[in-house]
């Protein structure tokens, strides 16, 4: 280990910055962060240094640098383009032991600037010693990704709450299953919903009733199928559940992206045969959260558009069981961006609507007129068993059967594949789809042959059966 990784306290200390260029910038705007009393000495300030200056926030210590400098600061920082210069710093420093940093010459630094992820208070800084501080950058933004924002606020409460638990639990084993519970529970949840009120009543409840509390139930959003396309919100979700439920429409990709120890329970539907009964479902969601579980109830596209999400957010209200949403992208979104077909274009579409072509037997029928109006998308989820009545409707309720027409299969998937026409071919281009399969009718799928961005394969053979056109 060539550094020693520290988190120093700078805060009303003075800092010595020799530079006044942007690099110079980018360390004291750390620097300022953390609370340190800055001196600079440079012959010239750019704009950014310039105004802090006039503002009191940086002091210009000098035009040039003097080795007297360095006797009443903590740190030293050289940020000139002048080499010389920058060894003069770094020499005069070592030799009155302070440490210095001279920024990208790793040779001539005593200490280093991480790469750092700021949750004040909560810091964590990552370094490769000089190395490769791309590769620590890197490493930074993936950390960052699956972080919650609020963690700094969070660790912030905690802090208010330690003198109180440390009171009720006096062993450092009881106070450490404390907060486990606590940063993996209801408070952590309802902290990042921002419900601090809330989130403090947990950990009193918590505190008074230890490992009596009822879990909660978290539906997610697990979009249609490309894991990038998952929110950041939706997957630190999912590393902190103790059981997911997910649907047949989840893709592994994104299965895989969940805490390797939890439970995952399939509970999904295929057309023509229920695996597991809704009802059968929202109880399995109930129980296992009232076991003081955190349930992850992992959707296909977004959970609130025909996801039956309402469904059984509304049982888990009945239960009492508290509970949180996470949207997804759906498919008319994610599909049809993939597919190259904007829902919505100036000169062809004004309104795109979404319609699910799988109701129940005793629902309002569609108003088949208000859906054949030209100049808007249909997008038509779960509808090419219904292809042939879904064209024929709109056909004989005004709209044109030249109108074009989309099948998208499995979209944004690898294996994706568009089929368009025209909305009297719908049958056809349904017929033996792969599933899951989104219809779109409307001029905007013309627009497929010039938008088409994605390919999604790269075997000829594959690819030239991804794309059918019957137009």
């Amino acid at each position: 280990m060539d550094y020693l990784p520290l988190f120093a306290a700078v805060k009303d200390r003075p800092v010595l910055v020799v530079g006044g260029g942007d690099v110079a910038a980018r360390k004291i705007l750390f620097l300022r962060k953390a609370g340190a009393r800055i001196l600079v000495v440079a012959a010239s300030l750019n704009g950014e240094l310039q105004q802090l200056a006039q503002a009191q926030h940086i002091h210009l210590l000098a035009t040039a640098f003097d080795e007297a400098q360095l006797d009443s600061v903590f740190l030293v920082i050289a940020a000139t383009d002048d080499r010389a210069l920058n060894r003069r710093v770094f020499d005069a420093a070592n030799a009155r032991q302070r440490l210095v940093n001279v920024v990208d010459d790793q040779p001539l630094c005593s200490f280093i600037f991480p790469s750092i992820v700021d949750r004040a208070p909560l810091q964590i800084a990552i370094s490769s010693g000089g190395n490769a501080p791309v590769l620590a950058r890197l490493l930074r933004e993936k950390i960052e990704a699956l972080l919650p924002a609020n963690l700094g606020r969070m660790a912030e409460v905690a802090g208010r709450w330690r003198t109180r638990i440390k009171a009720v639990r006096k062993t450092t084993d009881e106070r450490r299953r404390f907060w486990e519970r606590a940063f993996r529970g209801r408070f952590a949840s309802l902290m990042a919903a921002g419900n601090e009120q809330a989130a403090e009543q947990a950990l009193a409840d918590e505190l008074a009733n230890p490992g009596t509390a009822s879990g909660e139930i978290i539906l997610v959003g697990a979009g249609p199928g490309d894991a990038g396309l998952l929110t950041l919100r939706g997957l630190q979700v999912m590393q902190q559940a103790d059981v997911v439920f997910y649907d047949y429409l989840v893709s592994d990709e994104v299965l895989e992206l969940t805490r390797r120890d939890a439970d995952k329970i399939c509970v999904g539907k295929r057309a023509g045969g229920h695996a597991v009964a809704q009802h059968e479902t929202n109880q399995m969601l109930i129980d296992a959260a009232r076991e003081g579980k955190t349930v992850v109830r992992l959707k296909g596209g977004d959970p609130f558009i025909f996801g039956r999400g309402g469904e059984e957010l509304q049982a888990a209200a009945q239960a009492g069981i508290p509970f949180q949403v996470v949207p997804g992208v759906t498919a008319a979104s994610g599909a049809t961006a993939f597919a190259g077909i904007p829902l919505t274009h100036r000169d062809y579409a004004q309104s795109a609507t979404f319609v699910t072509g799988h109701y129940k037997a005793d629902s309002v029928p569609f108003d088949w007129s208000l859906l054949a109006q030209s100049r808007q998308t249909l997008a038509i989820y779960m509808g090419t068993m219904k292809a042939a009545e879904i064209s024929e409707q709109l056909i004989k309720h005004g709209r044109d059967a030249k109108t074009p027409a989309a099948v998208i299969s499995r979209g944004t998937r690898p294996d994706q594949q568009v089929r368009t026409g025209t909305l009297q071919q719908l049958e056809a281009l349904a017929k033996d789809a792969p599933m899951p399969a989104l219809i779109v009718v409307g001029e905007v799928v013309q627009l497929h042959q010039q938008l088409a961005w994605f390919q999604p394969t790269t075997d000829a053979e594959n690819f030239a059966s991804s794309v059918v056109n019957l137009a």
